[in-house]
């Protein structure tokens, strides 16, 4: 599923142009789902917390019993090379992937051979004036008991893809996901952040979500601010109480919700700061 027609694909060692076949039928990821990735973003001559993403798929991997045949530190090197087949002033989505080749004699287990690549895509960051609408479903976040929730893997998204089918038929954008107790977990795409009476508050990891690299970005820079968040156990009360709300992911960084099955909300102060302190600090990464 490419987002455009410019796509580069590194794959045995090599760049290649376009977007490259790489996994067998056969393949132990392309029949029972061992397939891990991670996405990071280059945008204005950077690739913000590029290391820690890479780092991040490396723990993926090793959560669905694949081992990493790279270092964070080589796939960074591997990623710049492959940025420079694009123009300077692209916007391209990075995302780094491993997954399982062969199985153990049960084939359930995957084995030790494990393919790796490389996606760069082209793909536009959303404009600062984007927003979503968003409301509940029905269908929640499992825990670790159940599923792999401590990596980010592919084997995950039809849960989110359910999530987001469900609300998208009742003319909304995103979903606020309940954890397996009912407690407000993060979106059916991102984290969440709330703002009431000048306080940040977001949803206390309880193993359920992935703490996103971007969600903790912006908690370093509110502390720098000297606003540190409150990471706390919420409930959808607290989003309906709430005077701003706003996503953070990877894709576009900052997201303001507008409504939250009728709440309405206005893209505040404190998310416009969120938004400027992240494109200030990326804008530092030049140095």
């Amino acid at each position: 599923m490419a987002f455009g027609d410019k796509v580069r694909t590194y794959f045995n060692g090599t760049w290649h142009d376009g977007d490259v076949p790489v996994i067998g039928a056969a393949d132990h990821g392309a029949w029972l789902g061992s397939g891990v990735f991670d996405g990071a973003r280059y945008f204005n001559g950077v690739a913000p917390d590029l290391l820690a993403h890479c780092t991040r798929v490396n723990a993926s991997a090793d959560a669905l019993m694949l081992k990493p045949t790279m270092t964070p530190q080589q796939m960074v090197e591997i990623i710049w090379d492959g940025i420079r087949g694009f123009h300077w002033d692209s916007d391209i989505y990075l995302r780094p992937m491993y997954w399982g080749i062969d199985g153990d004699a049960t084939a359930i287990v995957p084995d030790g051979n494990v393919g790796f690549a490389i996606c760069l895509e082209e793909r536009a960051m959303a404009p600062s004036e984007a927003s979503v609408r968003a409301t509940t479903t029905r269908f929640r976040r499992p825990v670790l008991e159940d599923a792999v929730v401590n990596a980010k893997a592919g084997c995950l998204y039809p849960n989110n893809a359910r999530m987001l089918r469900e609300v998208n038929a009742q003319g909304y954008q995103n979903a606020l996901v309940a954890d397996a107790m009912g407690n407000l977990a993060e979106s059916a795409t991102a984290n969440v952040f709330l703002v009431k009476d000048g306080e940040v508050l977001t949803p206390i990891p309880n193993g359920t979500f992935l703490a996103g690299i971007t969600r903790a970005r912006h908690m370093t820079n509110l502390a720098a601010d000297g606003l540190p968040v409150t990471e706390k156990v919420l409930s959808f009360d607290d989003v309906h109480a709430a005077d701003e709300v706003f996503l953070s992911g990877n894709m576009n960084k900052v997201t303001p919700v507008t409504e939250f099955a009728g709440t309405q909300y206005q893209a505040g102060p404190i998310t416009r700061r969120v938004r400027d302190m992240y494109w200030d600090w990326a804008a530092g990464e030049k140095a």
